[in-house]
């Protein structure tokens, strides 16, 4: 593995496995299960399989919301994927997402069961399922979804782009750590300036907007991913500060954000989850 950046690509691409940093032995140019595991299902309808990065707290983070609602039909198992150990490859889970990507959702209480894979889609599903967190009115409920899709296409540039060279890549570079920082500060203040005036991202009605986007842009600012806050500057985003520090304090996203956590504090963690005694 060569730390050069005058790197000249050859004329036909041939994966190299030893080059990828930490997350190198689970990166491949295929599809499709890599051995064959069922999944295991627990007594609830809605079955979750997942691990608490940024994508994987949207999930769980809308299923403890949907319960502080009172909305019992949404209790829920989540099981714990490895995505280091490569269990996002076995039979069972490819089964579920074809894209080998956590969160992935089964809805047992249908007939035949559906699978919901995409961590938006998967928002998008429980909120029409159950009716709540996303707003009633045309306008806003319009506003929900572009900032729903505004998260989907902007994260991989914080996650796959700055989060991986700044925080993860074998060796720094300078180009992409500076095209990615550009990018994810411009990002910022588009939250920033939105957020000047709203109080959250589809006006003054918490929504699966604020879901999908809180486990990273919140988390960013926070300091809770890729210790970046300094290098970001990200105490200049006022408003997007106060909207990370308002939500960090709802009860339902203090249980989400443990859910399928492995690492960290201990009182963080919750490696699976059952029922509601097991917070």
């Amino acid at each position: 593995m060569s730390n050069s950046e005058n790197y000249t690509p050859p004329k036909v691409w041939h994966f190299d496995a030893d080059n990828g940093g930490e997350w190198a032995k689970t990166n491949r140019p295929t599809a499709g299960a890599t051995h064959q595991q069922d999944l295991p299902k627990g007594e609830h309808a809605l079955q979750l399989y997942s691990l608490a990065t940024p994508n994987g707290q949207k999930a769980t983070i809308m299923l403890e919301e949907l319960l502080e609602l009172g909305k019992n039909d949404a209790d829920y198992d989540a099981f714990l994927i490895k995505i280091g150990d490569g269990d996002q490859f076995s039979s069972g889970f490819v089964n579920v997402n074809p894209n080998s990507k956590i969160p992935a959702l089964m809805d047992h209480s249908t007939t035949p069961t559906t699978r919901v894979f995409e961590s938006g889609a998967i928002l998008q599903y429980l909120a029409e399922k159950f009716n709540a967190l996303i707003p009633e009115d045309h306008t806003s409920k319009t506003e929900c979804r572009n900032w729903l899709f505004w998260q989907m296409g902007s994260a991989p540039y914080l996650g796959g782009g700055f989060g991986h060279f700044y925080a993860y890549a074998p060796y720094k570079m300078k180009y992409p750590i500076d095209r990615f920082t550009l990018e994810v500060k411009r990002q910022l203040d588009v939250l920033n300036r939105h957020l000047s005036d709203h109080d959250y991202m589809a006006g003054s009605e918490y929504s699966i907007a604020d879901i999908a986007i809180w486990p990273w842009y919140g988390s960013l600012v926070l300091g809770d991913i890729y210790d970046a806050g300094e290098f970001l500057d990200v105490e200049s985003y006022t408003h997007v500060l106060r909207w990370a520090k308002q939500i960090a304090r709802r009860p339902a996203v203090k249980r989400g954000r443990r859910v399928n956590r492995t690492w960290g504090d201990e009182d963080k963690q919750l490696a699976e989850r059952h029922s509601k005694s097991d917070f």
